[in-house]
């Protein structure tokens, strides 16, 4: 084909037909003379350059390389050869090259561009008649898949995508490598069950289906194999997208092998309490904060009390008849109500075969699972208080006179007999002021007849008011009295030294 025919070309009915066809296509398409100059290009090929006529594409492809300038997505550029423009001019036939295209003079791309060719040769002439350079603005589409994919690796949450077609990883985010401690190399182009994304899944054969179908998998738990050969629990969820034109599925992860080894922890801390609670030789139990009832008892708890478990658990200790009276467990029970710990509280309890026994109680908040309970800790001090109790009386038996106790021992020996705390019957007020002298008396350990020198008054005057006194307070003796005054706050020198005032008056 000689040059003059190139000319020719413009003019002929079948380059303005072929105008006609394309002129109203959303792809641009750019018409070459094979002696390199530019013939025509639709107004979509124009705007997908930013111009507005064929002569600002350029007349040749020469100038057209010059005014734009053609990189690869890897931000590699084009030589002169491998433009789109030119391997059409040369005859090459390609299909969906893609570029990015910058203005010259500028340097960042203004649009990407899929491009393919097409080459039209005459029915009885093997050489081309016109070269066809198709373009496809593809700029959106791109920057759509860069937000995508930039989103996608800085995103903290786990995830892979699979493609359908073959079930192989094309995409692996930062968050899933960090959390299996999988190389990048190592997951891609992978299998779904090379790297079991449903191992263990509790819901694994609608997992199976759903991915057969590409369809929503829903949240499951499932544990991932790691490289070392351990495992992770997870949460595993999987929904459908599309990269370009190709079907995928993107799996995401939440890692719960944190809240494993939490509840692995507490389950082993829970049965280390447990087996302590229950070899304790203490007697203990452990109650709910709301309505008082037993959850658990020990054996010491019931070697104690003769309750079995059955017939104690669930049951509010008021409804048990555990205290001794309801004063007692009303106080307990008002100290629990208001957030107080109880600290060697003094109680009495019953025996399921109806023996009274004394008890130190004390108990600790405590939790156990998502539940506020109570530990109780109750020591039976039963046998130490009769020993006491008879260590007095056979003092007491032995020594029927205190005049030389001192007034130390005088106050150890009250406080054995009567607990601090202990305050029923008659008070100092029902005691005249000479017996409350009498009383002041005895308490600092003197005899009767020491008594009555200090008063002055005869020895049976004070054996009638010790009588007297005796009789008001309900006791029999002199270290019982005592006791009685030490429990009253009965200071024994207040009512002496103002009668010594009365008597210097």
């Amino acid at each position: 084909m000689t040059k003059a025919s190139f000319k020719s070309l413009r003019e002929t009915a079948d380059l303005r037909h072929l105008r006609q066809i394309i002129v109203g296509l959303d792809e641009g398409v750019i018409l070459i003379d094979p002696d390199q100059s530019l013939l025509w290009a639709n107004d979509a090929a124009l705007a997908m350059h930013g111009v507005r006529e064929l002569a600002d594409l350029g007349a040749t492809v020469d100038e057209y390389r010059s005014r734009f300038q053609l990189h690869y997505r890897n931000n590699h550029r084009l030589s002169a050869d491998d433009y789109p423009i030119d391997r059409v001019v040369s005859g090459d036939s390609f299909s969906e090259v893609v570029v990015e295209v910058t203005v010259a003079g500028e340097h960042r791309p203004r649009w990407t561009h899929k491009v393919r060719s097409l080459v039209l040769n005459d029915a009885d002439d093997a050489e081309p008649a016109c070269l066809v350079l198709i373009v496809q603005d593809v700029t959106a589409q791109y920057e759509a898949e860069d937000r995508f994919e930039q989103s996608f690796n800085a995103n903290p949450a786990p995830a892979v995508i699979c493609r359908l077609s073959d079930l192989r990883f094309v995409k692996v985010n930062r968050g899933f490598l960090d959390m299996t401690g999988y190389a990048r190399d190592q997951v891609l182009d992978r299998t779904v069950y090379d790297i079991d994304v449903l191992r263990h899944a509790d819901r694994r054969d609608l997992a199976k289906e759903r991915l057969a179908e590409g369809r929503t998998i829903p949240q499951m738990e499932a544990e991932l194999d790691l490289p070392g050969g351990e495992t992770k629990l997870v949460i595993v969820a999987g929904q459908p997208i599309e990269m370009g034109d190709e079907p995928c599925l993107l799996f995401t992860f939440a890692d719960l092998e944190p809240r494993r080894r939490a509840q692995d922890a507490l389950r082993h801390s829970e049965e280390r309490f447990t087996r302590t609670f229950q070899m304790a030789p203490v007697p203990m139990a452990i109650g709910a904060r709301d309505g008082h009832l037993l959850c658990e008892v020990n054996a010491s708890f019931t070697q104690m009390t003769g309750y079995s478990p059955d017939e104690i658990i669930g049951r509010p200790l008021g409804e048990v008849g555990l205290w001794e009276n309801a004063a007692v467990r009303r106080r307990v029970e008002a100290a629990i109500d208001a957030g107080h710990d109880l600290r060697d509280e003094e109680v009495r309890i019953h025996a399921k075969d109806g023996a009274i026994l004394d008890c130190i109680v004390s108990t600790e908040a405590i939790r156990l699972g998502d539940g506020a309970c109570i530990l109780w800790a109750v020591q039976d001090i039963t046998q130490r208080k009769a020993t006491e109790v008879e260590l007095v009386e056979a003092i007491e038996a032995v020594m029927k006179d205190t005049s030389w106790f001192s007034r130390s021992v005088m106050d150890k020996l009250a406080r054995l007999r009567t607990p601090q705390g202990e305050k029923t019957g008659p008070g100092l007020n029902d005691l005249t002021p000479r017996e409350r002298d009498v009383l002041a008396l005895i308490c600092r350990g003197q005899d009767d007849k020491t008594i009555a020198r200090t008063l002055d008054v005869s020895a049976n005057t004070v054996r009638n008011h010790v009588a007297r006194i005796y009789a008001k307070i309900g006791v029999n003796r002199r270290i019982a009295a005592v006791a009685w005054a030490r429990n009253r706050g009965f200071d024994d020198g207040t009512r002496l030294e103002t009668n010594d005032r009365e008597a210097a008056a």
